[in-house]
């Protein structure tokens, strides 16, 4: 029996080595960065709407959320038609790109996709789908080998410019280079800024949160509500279930 936990043991680890190897092949061998979590924060919902709206929107949709779905984040319906729509756009409509995807796929490779569910469909074995997005807006740096000048150390060679360079800056990755068992291998070790943004580190940073916060907000955003309702709910059944055991007590207490 222990020879055969043992086996098992050994397997799953090899399993996961090669999981991991071939995640790290695909770009995701870098740890990701935890989210912070802006899901209960309206002022950070509302700028990273902002964003959204501002450095997203020119090319990517959110087709399942309409306008008027801001009004849950605290954005009245005058806000949104004075700061985030477009002149063509009505309030009920949904978020649609005007880019032309025949272009966008000319330019960048690949029709940019909808953004809507993003955050929940980003997950992974590095973390959720908030870390992902928070990680790989934050890995940019420039590359001129490739069509758009960017790379992005999260998702290598991936097709899209880095849009909120003028907010970040400019910054190269700094590697260090460690000899293991006779291979040589890169370890990444931290930036190197090239040229200063709008927006110190730290404040870009918040900027990235806040934008991240509204994406994880806008997959799903009855999820506060949800989870709320679940306590209740559970605070119920626990009463509930109390008064169930004493009332089954009271009623078998004289059988015998």
């Amino acid at each position: 029996m222990k020879k055969f936990f043992l086996i098992l043991f050994v397997s799953l680890a090899a399993a996961a080595g090669l999981v991991g190897r071939a995640q790290a092949a695909a770009g995701e061998g870098i740890v990701w960065d935890k989210a912070p979590n802006m899901t209960n924060d309206l002022p950070a919902l509302q700028n990273g709407a902002k964003l959204f709206v501002n450095y997203c929107l020119n090319c990517h949709s959110a087709a399942f959320m309409r306008y008027n779905r801001l009004q849950d984040i605290g954005l009245s319906e005058q806000q949104i038609k004075d700061y985030l729509l477009f002149t063509t756009d009505r309030v009920g409509d949904t978020m649609k790109s005007a880019i032309d995807p025949q272009q966008a796929k000319e330019w960048f490779g690949a029709n940019p996709p909808d953004l809507t569910l993003i955050a929940r469909s980003r997950s992974g074995h590095g973390g959720t789908g908030a870390d992902y997005l928070y990680t790989f807006l934050r890995t940019f740096y420039r590359d001129p080998t490739k069509p758009t000048g960017w790379n992005n150390l999260a998702f290598p060679n991936v097709g899209m410019p880095h849009v909120l360079w003028e907010l970040q800056g400019e910054r190269e990755p700094v590697f260090e280079t460690v000899n293991s068992h006779g291979q040589e291998t890169q370890i990444f070790r931290g930036w190197k800024q090239v040229s200063p943004g709008t927006l110190t580190p730290l404040q870009y940073d918040q900027a990235v949160g806040n934008l991240v916060g509204y994406l994880q907000w806008m997959a799903e955003p009855v999820q506060n509500t949800r989870v709320r309702v679940g306590v209740w709910v559970l605070l119920f059944l626990g009463v509930f279930t109390v008064i169930a055991w004493r009332l089954n007590a009271a009623f078998w207490k004289d059988v015998k």
